[in-house]
């Protein structure tokens, strides 16, 4: 994040970056696009099935573990 904030703030480089970390789309001023059977389109960072899933899971990680502990 730091190198990619660096150069933004350079004004050398831009970035197109696929990722499903939500710590990379969350970068400031991002332009998040979505990509499924509806095709392309913008949406916020908070919208993505990316944030929902691992706040989820942070939120409740026993439910996600459930079954690892029911040996």
């Amino acid at each position: 994040m730091s190198v990619i904030h660096e150069l933004d703030r350079s004004g050398r480089a831009q970035f197109l970056i696929a990722t499903h970390s939500p710590m990379l789309i969350c970068y400031p001023g991002a332009t998040i696009y979505q990509f499924d059977e509806s095709g392309v389109s913008e949406t916020g960072y908070e919208d993505t099935e990316h944030f929902s899933l691992t706040k989820s899971f942070l939120d409740n990680p026993a439910l996600y573990l459930r079954h690892l502990m029911d040996d």
